[in-house]
Formats: C-alpha cells, structure tokens, sequence
C-alpha cells in the first residue's frame, strides 16, 4: 500500500537499513561490534551546559510551547558567534533561525523554496538529506562532483547551460560529509560571483565547521562579499559540543530564504523545547573548552586509525576535517562492491561501517568511517579487519 504514496515511491530502500539489522542482531547474540558506521558522537556537553539546561527545565513556565524560529537570545548567540569566528554581521531577527539539527532546517526549507519540477544540483556522493530534502519536496535531482576541483566548475556551467528547466538551487558542504573534503575561501569566491551571475540559490551545509586538524580555520561561504544576496548556511551544535542528540542547529544568511524557512516552520512546529534552547545560548556564549577538545580529540583518534589501519594492509586516506575517513575498498574486496563489503566487515571482522554507495552511486567503491569509537577501540577493529585481510 505504501507504493501508491507519491512521495514514497520516490524514495529508495535506505541502504544503511540492511547494515544497521544486521549490526543488531549481532549485537542481541552478544557479539562485541565496533561502531564505526554512525556518526554519532561518544561525548557529553560541558557541565556548565548541562547545568543550565537542569536549571531552567526547573522553571514552571519553561514547558510552555516555545518560538518555532527560536528564541531571540539564542539567534543572537548565533550572530555572535559568527561575528567572532567569521567576522560576519547578521541580524538575529531577519538573518537567524534555529532549526531541530540542519538535517531537519534542510528538508524544511526544501519544501518552502521548491516547487515540483524544479532542477536542484548537489553534490555525489554527499549526506543523504542533500539528494532526498529535494525529492521529497518534487524537484529533480542533477549530481556534481564532490571534490571541489576543476571539473566542479566545468560541470557546475555545463548544468547551468544544458538543463531543462534551468537549476534553481546549488547544494555544497565543506567539510563534506563523507568525504572529508574541505575548501579554502578563494573557493567559495568563485562559487559566489557564479551564483550571482546565474541567478542560483546557494544552500552550504556547514555542519563542520569546528572539526578541522590544519592550522587553517574552515571558512564560510558568508564571508564572501555578496553572498548574503545568494545563500544560506547551516550549522549544527550536535558534533561542536557532542550534542547530537538535543537536535540543535541553525540557518543563517539570506533574508528571504530565511524568511521563507521562517514561515514553513510557523506551520510545522513550535521550536526545540525552551531549556534545551537555553543551555544552546550557554554553550554559544560560554567558554569555549568543549570545541578545542573535540577538535584534538578526533584528530587523535584519525591518527590512531590511519596508522593501525594501514599496519594491519588497509591504507586510508588522511582526513583534514570531519568525523569521517572515506577509504577505498581494499583492491581483494573491490569486486563486492561497497555494501557486500560493509557485511563482510561485520560479520568477520565484527567492525560497523557505512557503505559508500548510501551517498549517492559515485560512492561505490569506498565506505564511511566514523571516528566515534576510542583508540582502544579502533586498534580493536584493526586487528579483526587484518585477519580478514590476511586471508585475502
């Protein structure tokens, strides 16, 4: 009966459905798994954090509905921060709204600047909700390339110039999810003076933007002169200050998509829960600790499973930004393909991981690794992954 939904028909089996059954039936027959597919972090928020949110849900008058674009402290929170880590000037009333995470901000502004039919170009392979906030929404899908390279602009023009009707919308994201890649400013200049040009809306996911292992901050698209009249950003607390579960995120930039999210959002919800949104201003606003710590943290842990990995025959590329590697499937295994790989992973090697494919069909070939489990616990899933490599 589900196949007569329209919406529904447009939407494939999720490919990590089949890995996550198969991880939990391992897991219901005691077996010890290392995640490494979600990413799902491991931390806790600061204490301060936790204090506030305790505080304030105390506070009788906190369970009412709160404000569906968020409440006013914590959109200038977000102006703030952005002031301080980009030197960006936003107005937290027409400028700011927070969102239920970026994943939720994503497809709800999907839904209000798209019309059925409408041409939306993202990247492939990138975060599902990048492909599927548009299909649900009606439009038609057209990949790009994910590596921010050459060939990005050569296709970006082609697109713009043979597509019918004329896209309407860009989707970016750096870092990437998955691939870890990341781009420089001089990047997002070109990207910028294109979309002016081309009359094309600019979503940027910049879910992690604290998550960098160089000497360089990760830019945003917003620090280009212009860009407000063109796009919009995403941000997201969940891997910033491990708060993943709260469903905190944030979009900024232009007025008018930040109006037209505003309006969808009136109609579909009544905003996070007010404590939650409190304690999001005290980690904006309060020390800093948390984001430093994280950064180091999954740095440590990208080491730790570049070197063990490679000493056990796996060599992964090393990351410069993210939660994620994004390895090539080791030259025995190719011919499985990357799900068959992620079953054989888990089953023999009893090691979690996404199969690339679940980010689009240029995925093929590479699979997604979270960096979520401690050291001990990736140099535990590079021992089961060398036995089975030993074998091949």
């Amino acid at each position: 009966m589900t196949d007569d939904f329209y919406r529904i028909r447009r939407l494939p089996p999720y490919v990590f459905a089949e890995v996550n059954a198969m991880k939990a039936a391992a897991r219901a027959r005691g077996e010890d798994i290392v995640d490494l597919g979600m990413g799902n972090p491991d931390g806790a928020p600061p204490k301060h954090v936790i204090d506030k949110l305790a505080e304030v849900a105390a506070k009788p008058t906190a369970h009412r509905y709160s404000a569906s674009k968020g409440i006013a402290g914590l959109r200038k929170a977000q102006a703030g921060y952005y002031a301080r880590r980009f030197n960006v000037e936003l107005d937290p009333d027409s400028e700011v709204i927070v969102t239920l995470g970026s994943k939720e901000g994503l497809a709800n502004l999907a839904q209000a600047i798209t019309a059925p039919g409408d041409v939306v170009l993202t990247p492939n392979p990138s975060y599902p909700i990048h492909h599927f906030g548009f299909i649900i929404a009606g439009a038609a899908i057209r990949s790009i390339p994910a590596v921010p390279g050459p060939d990005f602009f050569d296709r970006l023009e082609k697109a713009m110039r043979y597509t019918v009707p004329r896209p309407k919308v860009l989707v970016i994201g750096y870092p990437s999810n998955p691939t870890a890649q990341t781009v420089d400013l001089a990047f997002y200049e070109k990207l910028v003076a294109f979309a002016r040009e081309a009359g094309l809306i600019v979503i940027s996911d910049l879910a992690y933007a604290e998550i960098y292992f160089g000497e360089t901050p990760t830019p945003s698209i917003l620090q280009v002169e212009g860009a407000k009249e063109v796009a919009v950003e995403f941000t997201s607390m969940s891997k910033t200050y491990s708060m993943a579960g709260w469903r905190m995120g944030f979009a900024v930039g232009n007025a008018r998509l930040i109006g037209a999210l505003t309006r969808v959002k009136s109609y579909l919800d009544y905003g996070a829960f007010t404590p939650i949104q409190a304690a999001a201003c005290a980690a904006l606003n309060g020390p800093q600790d948390i984001v430093d710590f994280n950064r180091a943290l999954y740095k440590a842990r990208r080491d730790v499973m570049v070197e063990s990995f490679g000493r056990a025959g796996w060599t992964i590329p090393v990351p410069e930004a993210s939660m994620f590697a994004w390895a090539p499937i080791p030259e025995a295994f190719k011919h499985l393909g990357s799900m068959e790989f992620a079953k054989l992973l888990l089953t023999e090697a009893h090691v979690a991981v996404a199969p690339g494919v679940g980010f689009g069909e240029e995925g093929e070939g590479f699979v997604r690794l979270a960096l979520v489990e401690n050291e001990q616990r990736l140099r535990q899933a590079a021992r089961g992954i060398k036995k089975i490599l030993r074998r091949a």
